[in-house]
């Protein structure tokens, strides 16, 4: 074998990865879009979009613009990451969370903004995805528990946020870039 077939079938090879790394990804996303409202039990319409990462974004649908890798082409071996807008109000009030998924070993890592993360054991299984919801549940209520509780000691003026919000500018801060 050439060196130049060798660089081809280690490429080929490397690109495989790639493909079973982001439909790993890819999979777990819209699983989140698709049965997080019912686990939260929102009966009221939608209330996940798979949104950018980072940027400015409305809660819509936005397919493959929702993660940091193209689904086709030459792609990066790495961490993916995509975002998941969240509805918190009966209105049109959303925040964004920033999800970072990686291999490490036999594990499958889903990191959240501020270090909070999440581990899978590979492969992920279906009955693995409401531990998963809890976990992104239980996220974002404490963080707006946390955020009363730090108010209600009078100690809010310090706290860093987690994720962006898009709502009714009287009620919400702009959204910041992550």
């Amino acid at each position: 074998m050439s060196r130049f077939q060798h660089l081809i079938q280690t490429v080929e090879t490397y690109q495989k990865l790639v493909e079973e790394n982001y439909s790993r990804i890819r999979r777990l996303a819209e699983d989140v879009r698709a049965g997080l409202c019912d686990y939260i039990g929102a009966p009221d319409g939608v209330c996940v979009h798979l949104v950018p990462p980072t940027g400015a974004f409305e809660p819509r649908a936005y397919g493959d613009a929702a993660f940091s890798i193209p689904p086709r082409g030459f792609r990066p071996l790495g961490p993916v990451s995509f975002g998941l807008a969240f509805r918190v109000s009966k209105q049109a009030d959303w925040l964004r969370l920033k999800f970072e998924c990686r291999k490490t070993g036999e594990a499958f890592v889903v990191g959240i903004e501020d270090g909070a993360e999440y581990t899978f054991s590979l492969p992920v299984e279906e009955q693995d995805s409401e531990p998963f919801y809890a976990h992104i549940f239980q996220y974002i209520l404490g963080w707006f528990q946390e955020n009363i509780e730090s108010y209600q000691e009078g100690a809010y003026g310090t706290r860093a946020i987690g994720f962006d919000f898009l709502g009714e500018p009287s009620l919400l801060a702009t959204p910041s870039e992550s």
